[in-house]
């Protein structure tokens, strides 16, 4: 009876050994699940810190730090379309100056050389003299084009700097209003 005894108690002991096995498995298991969901946790309270020092503002002291921020931006946005505007203006009359001057050389360029009778070699110095103020007038008049399309690119990024100046401006004051 004995052994049967130690049987019993044998096979009892290894199932509690057995159930004890499992639970430890759960419980790693477990620890496991806990440390992969916790692990961005210190992470997680610095920014949820942070956003909380933005929620210390209120809503007026903001819209008032906004408009005093516009106050003070918008003389210098206004200065610098005063400026933007002067150089358009000069470069306006920078290219009706250009247009009229190349108007005129190319009336002097349609009137063609002057004949000029005589002997043939007065002639020929006076052509060659002629075929370089020609020369000269072109490459005049191909530098007055390139410094004029130097000109057009100023005024267009000019125009959209002053264009996106405005908006940022108009962007600061409707937004400052609310």
């Amino acid at each position: 009876m004995y052994t049967s005894h130690n049987a019993s108690i044998n096979s009892s002991l290894s199932a509690c050994v057995s159930s004890l096995r499992d639970s430890t498995r759960l419980l790693d298991s477990t620890i496991s699940i806990l440390e992969t969901g916790t692990q961005d946790f210190p992470r997680t309270t610095r920014a949820i810190q942070a956003v909380r020092a933005y929620e210390l503002i209120s809503e007026p002291e903001l819209f008032s730090a906004q408009r005093e921020l516009a106050s003070e931006i918008g003389p210098e946005v206004e200065h610098l379309l005063r400026r933007v505007e002067m150089h358009l203006a000069k470069l306006e009359r920078r290219e009706k100056s250009l247009v009229s001057r190349s108007e005129l050389q190319e009336g002097r360029i349609a009137q063609g050389q002057p004949r000029i009778e005589g002997k043939g070699r007065l002639k020929e110095r006076m052509s060659v003299f002629a075929t370089d103020e020609r020369a000269a007038r072109q490459e005049r008049l191909r530098m007055l084009g390139n410094k004029r399309e130097r000109l057009e690119h100023t005024l267009e990024r000019l125009t959209l700097q002053m264009s996106h100046k405005e908006r940022q401006v108009r962007m600061n004051i409707n937004y400052g209003a609310r």
